[in-house]
């Protein structure tokens, strides 16, 4: 648009004058609109009359009245005060309070210190004496660096280098500076390596920094093996060395590179630290130490001989490779797989009863080495089987073994050093108090002594080189006993236990910390239960622990990281569930934890190593 020879263009668009340039800014209803004039020359800057401006603002005012008030926000105000206050410090004017910082003053105003730090606004509006004092000592801040600091609080501006980032984090952050804190912790963040992550850990831990400390942590775990080999990891503490060598998270090929690290650690200064290796040991994870290592190069270690603490962690790690079929009685923290090892613990839920699934009833063992064997059961037509099958996650796939000698549904499955025992169950109508055993280096089965009574639906599990069977239906209607048969394959006899504090048929047996767990089950012919009961195997006595949320039959069982999970079961007549509870044995608790893709009872439940690839295939 062209008025009196007068190019105007608003809101970004040039404004052409013939006889000059600059700006002008015209406000309409709280907006400003910039209107820019170019001069021929500077001396027809001066020709640009006031009538000539008016003309421009009524252009503008015709289109939209201009507002009777309107707000002027000038940017560079904050600056210019924050300059001309620094300028005032510099010269000592007005300044109401100096700091004496390792004998150096520094002149400041105390409304500046106070409106930056929280730590000087509780010291100047407060009662403390400093309130009225022009003179304030701070102890614990470096002179350079609370230099630094004032000329951040009057120009905004702070330069962190590697010379000066620690001295200038602790000082921000004993002054409740938080964005110099955070610019630091980003800092070292940045600046991480493999020969700092332990230093910046420790630093930050100590200032309360717990993105940063959290960070260096993690970063110490991943480069695990590249971290030891620097002069920081050997000056760790005990209790820092102990925090992170009992992490899963530990990134290592395998437990040897832990050990050789705690020798390391141990080595850079022995005389102090060697009766606290027993503490740190019990956090290096010597059963998944190849048991030549353990044998040839840990067990006859001055350190480990001298104590009698290590000794017996090594003696765990022996029996752990020397009796592998006992290894669920063993485990602890020490044998469950680091992450970093690609094996992961998993709960394994085989077949059941429900609508859709059609293998129930069967018997289900994991080997220490491994593998899961699966026995009996019934078919859709109600007959029993006599078939054995075992899964290696290896190969993630199943083979058919030898039959049992004598088809079994609602039989109990165990193994008990290295053989798999079948025990009771259904053979067509009739009720067995037949037992076999199967021997996987042969794939045969064999017949043992029968048990006292026969049962059906018994609660199975072995320990210490035994096998227990508690519970069981005797009569038609299901109605379970309070009897305990133990057998003994040394001696293949079968002996009567303190009896159960209630009869059951259809419960699942475990072990956690060297004793029995009996859950769940058919009580008596009046209801499923919920009920508890645990087996003090020294003591030959029962005792009643917490019951379940829910009344359960038929339930799966299995123990991992020194829980119990049970998972489906039967509330009533054909009404399944889908729930999985866990019992913490220190809290005497159960909780609900998850639940399973359908409802299910008669399930075989079993805790298995598998590699994290064949989860993922069965999962894609």
């Amino acid at each position: 648009m062209n008025v009196g020879g007068i190019t105007l263009l608003r809101e970004g668009r040039r404004v052409i004058f013939p006889f000059g340039e600059g700006t002008l800014l015209v406000h309409r209803h709280n907006r400003r609109i910039p209107l820019r004039i170019e001069l021929d020359s500077e001396e027809e800057a001066t020709n640009v009359s006031s009538s000539t401006i008016d003309l421009m603002q009524d252009h503008a005012e015709a289109e939209e009245p201009f507002p009777d008030e309107y707000k002027v926000i000038e940017s560079s105000h904050p600056i210019q005060v924050l300059t001309g206050l620094n300028d005032l410090r510099k010269t000592n004017h007005f300044c109401d309070v100096s700091l004496n910082v390792e004998g150096r003053f520094f002149p400041a105003h105390k409304v500046i210190l106070s409106s930056f730090s929280p730590y000087f606004k509780a010291m100047f509006t407060g009662s403390m004496c400093e309130a009225m004092e022009s003179q304030v000592p701070l102890n614990g801040i470096e002179a350079p660096v609370m230099e630094l600091l004032l000329n951040y609080a009057y120009t905004s501006e702070i330069t962190i280098t590697k010379s000066n980032v620690l001295s200038l984090l602790s000082a921000a952050n004993l002054l409740e500076i938080l964005p110099v804190r955070d610019a630091c912790c980003q800092f070292l963040h940045k600046h991480m390596d493999a020969n700092n992550c332990v230093g910046i850990h420790c630093f930050a831990e100590t200032h309360a920094c717990t993105f940063l400390q959290k960070e260096a942590k993690d970063y110490t775990l991943e480069h695990f093996k590249e971290v030891v080999q620097h002069d920081e990891f050997a000056t760790l503490s005990t209790s820092k060395l102990i925090e992170f060598i009992s992490s899963d998270d530990l990134a290592v090929s395998d437990e040897k590179c832990v050990f050789q690290a705690v020798l390391k650690w141990l080595e850079h200064h022995r005389d102090s630290r060697k009766d606290q290796f027993g503490k740190v040991l019990e956090h290096v994870r010597l059963p998944l130490l190849n048991p030549y290592f353990l044998h040839d190069c840990v067990e006859s270690l001055d350190v480990i001989q001298q104590s009698s603490e290590c000794q017996q962690l090594v003696e765990e790690a022996k029996l752990y490779h020397l009796l592998p079929d006992r290894r669920h009685e063993l485990a602890t923290a020490r044998t469950k797989p680091r992450l970093s090892s690609g094996i992961v613990d998993v709960i394994v839920a085989v077949g059941g009863e429900d609508d859709k699934v059609v293998l129930r009833k069967h018997g289900m063992v994991v080997s220490g080495s491994n593998i899961l064997y699966l026995a009996g059961g019934e078919s859709p037509d109600g007959r029993a089987s006599a078939g054995m099958w075992k899964y290696d996650p290896v190969f993630d796939g199943w083979m058919q073994l030898a039959d049992m000698n004598v088809p079994r549904s609602e039989l109990g499955l165990v193994m008990v050093d290295g053989m798999v025992y079948a025990v009771g169950g259904w053979e067509g109508s009739t009720r067995l108090e037949t037992a076999e055993c199967y021997d996987p280096a042969t794939n045969t089965w064999s017949f043992i002594a029968p048990m006292k009574l026969a049962v059906t639906s018994p609660a199975v599990v072995s320990h210490n080189g035994y096998l227990y069977v508690a519970g069981g239906a005797v009569l038609e209607d299901g109605d379970g006993i309070d009897k305990v048969q133990r057998y003994d394959p040394k001696t293949n006899t079968w002996t009567e236990l303190a009896q159960m504090l209630i009869p059951r048929s259809g419960a699942v047996a475990c072990v956690l910390q060297q004793k029995i767990y009996v859950i769940g089950g058919w009580h008596a012919s009046t209801e499923n239960t919920n009920k508890v009961e645990c087996y003090d195997i020294k003591s030959n006595r029962w005792e009643f622990r917490a019951p379940m949320i829910e009344h359960r039959y038929r339930p799966g069982v299995a123990v991992l990281n020194d829980k119990v999970y049970v998972l489906g079961g039967e509330e009533g007549w054909d009404s399944y569930h889908d729930t999985i509870e866990c019992y913490d044995p220190v809290s005497n608790t159960w909780g609900m934890v998850s639940d399973m893709p359908s409802s299910r009872s008669w399930l075989s439940c079993a805790a298995l190593k598998v590699k994290r690839e064949v989860l993922m295939g069965r999962k894609s």
